[in-house]
C-alpha cells in the first residue's frame, strides 16, 4: 500500500524516496516519538492549530501505510503534542521537554520567527532536527533546521516587484507586527524599493504589539497615505490582529480599488475569521494556494477535510488548506524519505539524506535545497475571492532557489557561516 504522501501526489521523484527499506516480514512495529511544537492557545492558536492537525494527520498517514521504515525495522510513529501558548520563551522549554523528556527523533513546528529563535539554541544545544512550516524573514541558516516555507526572494520580493509592475503601485504602506520577522522582512523590502527607485518619502513603516485590536488610527493614516492612488499596503500582520485591521479598513470604507493589501501571513486559514465579502480584490503572496488546480491537490484537500471531519475537529468537512499547511505537512514526508534513505533517525545522516531531495508535494513538485536547509519553491500571488479563497493572478516560472541570506541586506556578498550541527553539541 501506498503512503498517503505517495497517494496524495504521486510517485516520488527519486529512487531513494520511491523505494523505502523492506521491513522484516511478520516482525513487530516499534515506535518513535515525533514532536509537535505549535501554539493551541493565545494569540497565534488561530493560526497554528491547524498546522497541529495536519501533522498529525501526515502521521496517522504514515502508520497505516507501514510506518517508518528503517534498518529492517517498521516504525510507528508517536506523536507528541506540546502547547507553548504563544508565549516565546516558553517554545524553547517545550522543545527541551520533546527532545530531553520524550525522546522525539524530529519536531514539526513553530510558526513566528520570535518562538524559532526562542529555541533555535535548544535545538543546537542537542543536535536535534526542527522542521520549520512558516514563510519568514531569512538571515539565517542552522543545520538544525529545515526551512520548508519561503525565504524572503520566494515571498516578499517577488510581491513588492508585482505591486510596482502590475498594480502600478508607487507609495508603500510596510505595516506589521512588531517583531523579528516583520522588522527584518520590511528591510529587505525597503532595500528593494529603493534600489527600484521608490523615494523614501513614499514609503511609510508602522508596527503594532500583538494581539492589537484598535486599528482605527492606522487606517485613517494609510487612507491619508492612499489619497490620489497608486498606494499599496505590504502587511506583515500575523495572528489575530488580522481580523480587526482587515474589518477596520473595510469599515473606513478602503477598498482594493482604493488602496490594495499585499498580506504576507493572511492565508485561507485566517479567511476562515472574516468576513471575506469585503476583502475581495485584496492579495497574499504564497508558495500554495488551497485553489491550486491538479488532482494532487485535490486529493490532499479532500483528505485533510475528511480527517478534520472524522476527528471532530472545528470546521470539519469545510476545513481549508494553505501554505503552512501544506509545508508542514510535507516536511513529515521529507523527514521519513531521509530517514528511510538513510536508514537511522541520527540526526546528522538525517540531514545529509534530505540535502537535494525532489518530491512531489500537494501542490506540485518541489526539491531541498542541496545545502542551505531551505526549499526550491514556486511563487504565487493570489486575489482574495468572496468565498475566501485565491484566484492565482501571477506565478513564478518554475521553481525559485532559496536564499537564506538576502544579498539586498548583504550587498557584498558576504555571509555567515551556518550555525549548529553537530559540533554545536554540548555535553
Amino acid at each position: 500500500m501506498k503512503s498517503g504522501f505517495q497517494r496524495l501526489t504521486g510517485v516520488l521523484a527519486t529512487a531513494a524516496l520511491a523505494a523505502p527499506l523492506a521491513a522484516t516480514p511478520g516482525a513487530e512495529a516499534e515506535e518513535v516519538s515525533i514532536g509537535v511544537l505549535h501554539s493551541l492557545s493565545g494569540t497565534m492558536a488561530i493560526s497554528e492549530t491547524s498546522l497541529r492537525d495536519v501533522v498529525l494527520m501526515a502521521a496517522e498517514e504514515i502508520n497505516e501505510a507501514g510506518g517508518v521504515n528503517v534498518g529492517g525495522k517498521s516504525y510507528t510513529l508517536k506523536p507528541e503534542v506540546v502547547d507553548p501558548a504563544s508565549d516565546w520563551p516558553l517554545f524553547a522549554e517545550k522543545a527541551k521537554e520533546l527532545i530531553v523528556d520524550k525522546g522525539v527523533a524530529a519536531t514539526f513546528g513553530c510558526w513566528t520567527s520570535v518562538s524559532r529563535k526562542s529555541c533555535l539554541p535548544v535545538f543546537e544545544e542537542y543536535n536535534a532536527l526542527l522542521f520549520y512550516p512558516v514563510q519568514y524573514e531569512g538571515e539565517e541558516q542552522s543545520l538544525n533546521v529545515f526551512y520548508t516555507a519561503a525565504s524572503p526572494n520566494q515571498q516578499l520580493v517577488p510581491a513588492a516587484q508585482y505591486a510596482i509592475d502590475e498594480l502600478g503601485s508607487k507609495k508603500f504602506y510596510l505595516l506589521g507586527t512588531d517583531y523579528v520577522f516583520p522588522r527584518t522582512a520590511n528591510k529587505v523590502l525597503k532595500a528593494f524599493l529603493l534600489k527600484e527607485g521608490v523615494p523614501e518619502e513614499n514609503i511609510m513603516e508602522e508596527y503594532t504589539p500583538f494581539h492589537h485590536q484598535d486599528y482605527q488610527t492606522i487606517v485613517s493614516k494609510i487612507k491619508t497615505f492612499a489619497a490620489g492612488g497608486d498606494a499599496v499596503v505590504l502587511s506583515t500582520i500575523n495572528g489575530d490582529s488580522n481580523v480587526p485591521f482587515y474589518t477596520e479598513f473595510a469599515n473606513q470604507g478602503l477598498t482594493s480599488d482604493d488602496c490594495p493589501i499585499v498580506a504576507f501571513s493572511v492565508s485561507e486559514d485566517e479567511l476562515r475569521a472574516m468576513d471575506t465579502s469585503k476583502l475581495v480584490g485584496h492579495l497574499a503572496a504564497w508558495n500554495y494556494f488551497m485553489s491550486v488546480d491538479s488532482p494532487g491537490n485535490a486529493a490532499f484537500v479532500k483528505a485533510f477535510q475528511d480527517y478534520c471531519a472524522k476527528n471532530g475537529l472545528p470546521g470539519g468537512a469545510s476545513r481549508v488548506t494553505c501554505d503552512p499547511i501544506e509545508a508542514a505537512y510535507y516536511g513529515v514526508y521529507v523527514w521519513k524519505a531521509a530517514a528511510e534513505k538513510a536508514g537511522s533517525f541520527d540526526v546528522d545522516k538525517v540531514r545529509e539524506a534530505v540535502y537535494g531531495m525532489e518530491f512531489a508535494a500537494p501542490g506540485g513538485k518541489k526539491k531541498m535545497h542541496e545545502s542551505n536547509q531551505h526549499t526550491y519553491k514556486p511563487v504565487y500571488i493570489g486575489e482574495v475571492r468572496a468565498d475566501g479563497q485565491f484566484d492565482i493572478v501571477w506565478e513564478s516560472d518554475g521553481l525559485v532557489e532559496p536564499d537564506s541570506y538576502s544579498s539586498l541586506l548583504h550587498p557584498d556578498g558576504s555571509f555567515p557561516a551556518p550555525t549548529g550541527g553537530p559540533t554545536a553539541v554540548k555535553n
